[in-house]
């Protein structure tokens, strides 16, 4: 498939907003249950606005994937069946709860813990909508699979961890160990996941053929030409155009920038002496990261191998 950038970073830059609501929700109940004291209330209030302000740009960058913004309330009309739809009502419903959560924290008001678990269930229903717009192709074999699901929702939670732990840098270092524990935790397990799915699409065999595309039976058929040489539609949006080489160098990017980098600062960020040093290591583990996580989703979209490119990727 040929990646829209305007999807990877809606997918990248929500799903690090979705990952920190978790966090602050995990770390307002975990001192609820008297297991860690409670943060100053600004840590809550910093880390819900981010997480609207990650949610409204990767919002704002879904409009560039439309071919009629001003038509984008239609994209809700089909949500009994699509899961495009039920996205396009989770974001807005989620941005709504993670807005009301750190209001009430910044008014000191009750009821934060319930609207916040609110916004953990959004969170959640958010990431099976979006993981289930590919998941649910079948004839997309590299995204048809559960790991799909789990990538998006492993990937979401350590980059919004990871900001978590930035953020309690700046905000409430006392917090910093515990957030960079669970984010090395969820980072590892996100590279895990991931090299599965690698490994998992590198023996898939395709079930279309030259011969079922073309609707030639014979045992041998080389096509040397896709009939025309102008540009159009199909070659646009199903084929990225890139040779293999560049493909290994994007996925080796990914694999390093996204996982065993961070991995290692958020290691040293959470458990070096200096506030300014922790805070510094840990701002840089999220840039790095989401650089790999962007280079992710894109090598997510390009590995998808659309069936009908076996006819018109091939050039006389």
């Amino acid at each position: 498939m040929n990646p829209a950038f305007s999807v990877v970073f809606l997918t990248t830059l929500s799903g690090a907003g979705q990952g920190l609501m978790i966090a602050l929700f995990g770390v307002e109940l975990a001192a609820q249950f008297g297991l860690i004291a409670m943060p100053p209330q600004v840590f809550f209030v910093v880390g819900a606005a981010l997480s609207v302000v990650l949610g409204v740009l990767g919002l704002f960058a879904s409009f560039f994937h439309l071919g009629h913004p001003e038509r984008a309330w239609r994209a809700i009309a089909m949500w009994r069946t699509s899961w495009l739809s039920r996205e396009c009502l989770a974001l807005p419903v989620f941005l709504a709860c993670v807005f009301a959560y750190g209001v009430l924290h910044a008014l000191g008001a009750p009821y934060s813990l319930a609207v916040g678990a609110i916004g953990v269930l959004a969170s959640g229903v958010l990431f099976v909508c979006t993981s289930m717009i590919y998941a649910c192709l079948r004839f997309l074999q590299e995204w048809a699979t559960p790991l799909t699901m789990v990538n998006f929702v492993l990937l979401g939670c350590a980059s919004g961890f990871t900001v978590a732990a930035a953020s309690a840098a700046w905000c409430a270092p006392a917090l910093v160990p515990g957030l960079a524990v669970c984010a090395c935790v969820l980072t590892l397990a996100g590279g895990v996941a991931r090299v599965a799915s690698l490994r998992r699409n590198a023996r898939l065999r395709p079930k279309s053929t030259v011969q079922s595309a073309t609707g030639i039976r014979s045992a041998k058929v080389v096509q040397k030409s896709r009939g025309f040489t102008a540009g159009a539609f199909n070659l646009r949006e199903f084929f990225h155009g890139k040779n293999l080489r560049t493909l290994q160098r994007i996925k080796w990017t990914f694999l390093i920038a996204a996982f065993p980098v961070p991995f290692v600062l958020i290691a040293l960020g959470g458990s070096v002496g200096s506030v300014a040093l922790s805070a510094v290591l840990l701002c840089a583990a999220c840039a790095i990261q989401y650089a790999g996580l962007v280079a992710e989703r894109w090598f997510f979209f390009a590995e998808a191998r659309h069936p009908q490119n076996l006819y018109y990727r091939q050039a006389a």
